[in-house]
């Protein structure tokens, strides 16, 4: 019974600190644009970099001046 004095406090702290941080989000406009956020999972906007792709499968079918003296 003595434990509801500590624990009756720290329930109404925790409520008084979730509604303050509803009222935030609210404000700092946090919940403005919801179905955008859904819409960007699906979304594939990133254009793969082929140049590196080039550049590596270059350099492993055209051995450089370098490489072509080692060898030999």
């Amino acid at each position: 019974m003595e434990s509801l004095y500590i624990l009756i406090p720290i329930a109404i702290l925790f409520v008084i600190i979730a509604v303050a941080v509803f009222f935030w989000a609210v404000r700092s406009d946090q919940f403005e644009d919801l179905e955008r956020q859904g819409m960007n999972v699906l979304l594939d906007d990133d254009a793969p970099d082929t140049s590196e792709h080039q550049a590596k499968d270059k350099a492993e079918t055209h051995p450089t001046d370098k490489q072509k003296k080692d060898e030999s």
